[in-house]
């Protein structure tokens, strides 16, 4: 009972008047850097759009993935983390609209944009009933459709289980979830290709869909992370969220750390050892010049020290460490897409300074613009869903 006298049901997140107008102007600063640097390099500046397109846009995607899993496991440890999750799939409709922009920076990123290119090169014309610009716009619109389609599914019955407090509407998430998580599978792998692995389309990896996906759930968990840290330094989950909660995510955080290495020491292990040309031609500017120190970096800051740092009980339960390790893996997430974009625009030097910087920051004051925006409109703890008392009650079990 005094437990229970203590907890004090979370309403929805009161974002300040700063908090809004550090976002605005961030998306200001973004916006102006961005049309500078069109006028100066208009192909830099379309690589630094897609970075940080591609960042956020993952962030919004591995929200809905990690909320039709929570739905189609039944699980109820979630419950009380997944709505930030769900704020997270919120910024889906503004990645839509940054999708559209980025069909006018395809010709400065895609050379199979070109029909001269194409008319020039045999494999290129091989290739050309899928990587042709009509038929990437009909899939892009095709995907954001269905994933945006999907979130109002999913994310509406929770919102709405709010109001209503239907335990049905629970129940029919999971289906759904099924569904999308068939649906994301296949739809996220071709977007990475068509985004990522296409601005080298000579190369190709049949794992790059996984590679893309390790650093998509990485990444997501570390922003839940820092998201929830937020909150609680507000006071506004308590009794709800506790470091078993936390030493959950920190155990997801972890274990991405181990699974990202692992697919990409397979995907790299597999090309150095079959040496075809075709495939070692993606890899060989990424180990020699300037970019070898940024795949060494990877190496240290994406796997080893995040591995070494979470490997213990105790770093998981401190909430100290998690939000380090979270800010770094989130720091070296951008880095790990400027290290597969920007060696094809320049694969003698790193380009990575203020442009860079400024335009990621940009998009990151929409996110979170969307993020909080979300919250503000929704309780931040689905306390009507009929699994919470289970979430409340969570403890790790050994």
């Amino acid at each position: 009972m005094a437990e229970a006298t203590k907890r004090v049901t979370p309403g929805p997140l009161v974002v300040s008047s700063r908090l809004k107008s550090v976002c605005v102007a961030l998306m200001f600063v973004g916006i102006a850097t961005f049309v500078v640097m069109l006028m100066r390099d208009r192909d830099r500046a379309w690589h630094d759009y897609l970075a940080a397109y591609f960042y956020f846009f993952i962030l919004a995607i591995g929200g809905m993935f990690f909320t039709a899993v929570q739905h189609l496991t039944k699980a109820g440890w979630s419950v009380n983390v997944r709505r930030f999750c769900e704020a997270f799939a919120a910024y889906l409709p503004v990645a839509a609209v940054g999708g559209l922009i980025l069909l006018f920076g395809a010709h400065s990123l895609y050379e199979w944009f070109d029909s001269a290119k194409v008319a020039g090169d045999e494999l290129l014309q091989h290739k050309s009933g899928y990587l042709n610009p009509t038929f990437f716009v009909v899939r892009m619109i095709l995907f954001f459709g269905m994933w945006m389609f999907f979130a109002n599914r999913l994310i509406g019955y929770s919102t709405k289980q709010d109001t209503t407090g239907d335990e049905s509407l629970t129940v029919k998430t999971v289906p759904w979830s099924i569904a999308f998580l068939l649906t994301f599978a296949i739809s996220f792998s071709l977007f990475g290709v068509d985004l990522v692995m296409s601005l080298q389309p000579h190369w190709f990896s049949t794992i790059f869909g996984v590679y893309l996906f390790a650093g998509l759930f990485q990444s997501t968990i570390a922003t839940m992370i820092l998201l929830i840290q937020y909150c609680q330094k507000k006071g506004l989950l308590v009794g709800y969220v506790d470091e078993n909660h936390m030493h959950d995510l920190g155990k997801f955080l972890f274990a991405f750390t181990v699974f990202w290495a692992y697919i990409a020491y397979s995907q790299y292990m597999l090309i150095w050892y079959a040496n075809l040309p075709e495939e070692t031609s993606f890899f060989l500017p990424r180990v020699s010049g300037s970019w070898m120190y940024v795949s060494a970096s990877l190496l240290m800051f994406k796997f080893v020290v995040p591995f070494l740092a979470l490997l213990s009980r105790r770093a998981k339960r401190d909430p100290n460490m998690l939000k380090a390790i979270a800010i770094l893996l989130l720091v070296m997430q951008y880095v790990d897409l400027h290290w597969l974009i920007f060696p094809n625009l320049n694969a003698e030097q790193v380009l990575l300074g203020l442009p860079e910087i400024l335009i990621w920051a940009g998009f990151g004051g929409a996110f979170v613009l969307v993020v909080t925006r979300f919250l503000s409109k929704h309780p931040i703890v689905p306390i009507r869903d009929p699994r919470i008392q289970e979430s409340l009650h969570h403890h790790v079990v050994y």
